[in-house]
C-alpha cells in the first residue's frame, strides 16, 4: 500500500483531503503540523493548531510539530524541514485555491522528489464543503477575519444552514465561501475517519475590531 503524509492544520480542508485520500486506498502514515508562535502567518492556520494533537489521537495517525515564527521564508524552511524526515511515496494538501501555498508546497516536494496530492484543488468551494457535511464532518468556526463575520460566528457549527448563510455573506461582500481567501479558520471536532468524536470543554471568544477567535482552552476525546 503507498504512503503518504499530511500537512495538516486541523481544519476542514487537510482533514478532509485525509480522509479522501484513505478513501482511495493511500495509508496516510503521519501528520506534520507547523505551529506559527503569532499570528499573521502566510502559510499556516494558526487558531488552536496545537490541538492537532488530540485530533492526531482521533485519527490513530501519528503527529509531527514544528513551530515557526510566522516569517515568510522561514516558514517554508520550517515546513521543509520538517517533510524531509518522512519516509513515503507522497505528500497529501487540502489546499483549495491558494496559488501562493499550491506553488511553494510544489517547489518542496520537487526537492523531496514526491509528488503532492490535492484532492480539492479548484474544485468548486461551495460544493466541496457539502460534501464534506453529506459525509459526516462536524466542524466548527474558530477564526473570523472578513467583513460580515461577526462573534456570532465564532463556536459555530458549519451546518446546511450555515453555509446558506456564507453563500449569501460572499454575494455581498465577495468572500470566500470555503474560506480559502483567509475569512474563516475551522476545527474539526468529527469526522467518519475519527475513531471517537472531540469535545470542546472550555472555549473563549478573543474578539477584536476586524477579527476573531475561538480559542479552545480545554478539549477532550469522548470515550
Amino acid at each position: 500500500m503507498a504512503r503518504a503524509s499530511a500537512l495538516f492544520s486541523g481544519g476542514k480542508d487537510s482533514t478532509y483531503a485525509v480522509y479522501l485520500l484513505q478513501q482511495q486506498g493511500w495509508d496516510v502514515v503521519s501528520l506534520l503540523t507547523v505551529i506559527p508562535r503569532k499570528e499573521g502567518s502566510f502559510m499556516f492556520h494558526h487558531p488552536n493548531a496545537e490541538w492537532t494533537s488530540l485530533q492526531s489521537e482521533a485519527l490513530g495517525i501519528p503527529l509531527k510539530t514544528a513551530g515557526s515564527d510566522a516569517e515568510e521564508e522561514k516558514e517554508l524552511h520550517d515546513l521543509e524541514t520538517l517533510m524531509w524526515g518522512e519516509d513515503v511515496d507522497a505528500f497529501v494538501s487540502g489546499a483549495i485555491a491558494s496559488d501562493y501555498q499550491w506553488s511553494r508546497i510544489n517547489e518542496i516536494c520537487d526537492k523531496l522528489d514526491r509528488p503532492l496530492h490535492s484532492p480539492l484543488w479548484r474544485k468548486p468551494q461551495r460544493a466541496i464543503v457539502e460534501d464534506m457535511l453529506d459525509a459526516g464532518f462536524k466542524m466548527i468556526i474558530v477564526g473570523t477575519f472578513a467583513q460580515g463575520l461577526d462573534e456570532s460566528w465564532l463556536g459555530r457549527e458549519i451546518t446546511t444552514e450555515a453555509l446558506d448563510e456564507l453563500a449569501e455573506l460572499e454575494r455581498r461582500y465577495g468572500i470566500s465561501v470555503s474560506g480559502e481567501g483567509g475569512e474563516i479558520e475551522t476545527f474539526v471536532t468529527d469526522a467518519p475517519n475519527f475513531m471517537t468524536p472531540i469535545r470542546i470543554d472550555e472555549a473563549e471568544k478573543v474578539v477584536s475590531r476586524d477579527s476573531g477567535v475561538y480559542a479552545i482552552r480545554s478539549a477532550s476525546l469522548e470515550l
